[in-house]
């Protein structure tokens, strides 16, 4: 998708918190360790990197979206600009992504910067996949991952495609919202004996 051209801040165009939101920072705070080193990846308003922060060793949050980056700079993250993991260098304990979700037709995309919190491609599962197939070489040994998905963006393929990526893939939280499951995936690299 192309990057709409920039402008000046606008707090509409930053995901806020939501449902989701609130159900990934329950897991990440059930998740995280004081000795984490953490990422967060599409941080929106900086809100879960705000509450987790101080829990754990260190949190640097990302975003595409360079509102969402101010955003969480004016709550006093650490974030930069950065699509996925390109240009992100060092490895984390823990990887916290709310992951563009909702399956999104062409027709649909308003051009605007929220775009990117929300539209994950006529599967749902765009982003979700490009994500997968990067996470293991940037998480630490005994490393972890935490991405929040919907039942729209379908479960079992999410599942597949991290266990192709070499990653066991746990539900460790859901919840309901309007016309949705929500799921907490718990992504770890596939142990080999």
């Amino acid at each position: 998708m192309p990057a709409p051209s920039p402008a000046p801040f606008d707090g509409d165009a930053v995901y806020q918190p939501a449902e989701d939101t609130f159900l990934l920072l329950q897991a990440a705070i059930a998740e995280g360790r004081p000795e984490d080193t953490v990422l967060e990846i599409g941080c929106g308003s900086g809100f879960i990197s705000q509450e987790l922060g101080p829990r754990t060793a260190c949190i640097i949050a990302t975003d595409i979206n360079p509102h969402a980056v101010r955003a969480a700079r004016a709550r006093g993250i650490d974030a930069i600009r950065a699509d996925l993991f390109r240009g992100i260098k060092g490895s984390f304990d823990l990887i916290l992504f709310n992951a563009p979700y909702l399956p999104t037709r062409p027709e649909e995309r308003s051009g605007h910067w929220i775009d990117y919190a929300l539209d994950g491609g006529e599967s749902g599962r765009e982003t979700v996949d490009r994500f997968l197939l990067d996470l293991a070489g940037n998480l630490r040994p005994g490393g972890r991952s935490l991405l929040l998905i919907s039942s729209l963006t379908g479960l079992p393929q999410v599942q597949e495609t991290a266990a192709a990526a070499g990653l066991t893939a746990e539900v460790v939280a859901s919840g309901r919202c309007f016309f949705e499951q929500l799921h907490v995936l718990r992504l770890k690299v596939e142990s080999r004996a």
